[in-house]
């Protein structure tokens, strides 16, 4: 079966957002640019740690290569809805960060989960998966790449970081996403107040 390598660089836009209400929300990673809007789908922590090891990514890049950082953005920036229609094209499954030396940019790939593949991996994109034989290898995955120069990465990580805050508030006791339903907290043993 042949794979799509959705390529990007750079986008137009490339943001995290949600689709849904809270406690219903579907994260997707989203990049548009030269007509083409693509969309995939991940969980609300690959967002968090993406977000986190890109901050990660872009100090390592200044201590090691010198590279210029911009600082992290004062004012909202891109605080839009994602562009419609929202299809999914694939499930991701592990998340690439490189930083290339040469043009001074983040790269970004997300490679859809395979058939047997169970755990989310957040490694190097030089790094190589030693698996069960089982597996699909990398190169049968599609994958969405993208590359954000210092300042497109800053925007992004302080967007994400926007978009992982907004959902539900969490218990002051348990700290679990409270419904508006209600929450049975097991601080309370199970009793409500």
């Amino acid at each position: 079966m042949t794979h799509q390598v959705h390529a990007f660089e750079p986008p137009e836009r490339f943001v995290a957002g949600t689709v849904g209400a809270p406690g219903e929300r579907t994260f997707f990673l989203q990049a548009r640019g030269g007509g083409r809007l693509v969309s995939v789908a991940l969980e609300k922590v690959q967002v968090s740690l993406l977000a986190e090891k890109l901050e990660e990514l872009l100090s390592e890049a200044q201590r090691r290569f010198g590279v210029e950082l911009p600082e992290a953005p004062v004012a909202v920036g891109d605080n839009d809805p994602l562009d419609n229609p929202v299809d999914e094209e694939f499930r991701v499954g592990t998340l690439g960060l490189a930083f290339d030396v040469d043009s001074a940019t983040v790269v970004i790939e997300a490679i859809a989960a395979g058939e047997s593949e169970v755990e989310v991996e957040l490694g190097d994109d030089d790094e190589a998966d030693e698996d069960d034989e089982d597996e699909e290898p990398d190169e049968d995955l599609d994958r969405l790449r993208v590359r954000l120069t210092p300042e497109a990465t800053r925007e992004f990580i302080e967007r994400a970081r926007r978009v992982v805050n907004a959902g539900r508030p969490p218990c002051p006791l348990c700290g679990q996403p409270l419904d508006p339903a209600g929450h049975l907290c097991p601080r309370h043993n199970g009793y409500h107040r």
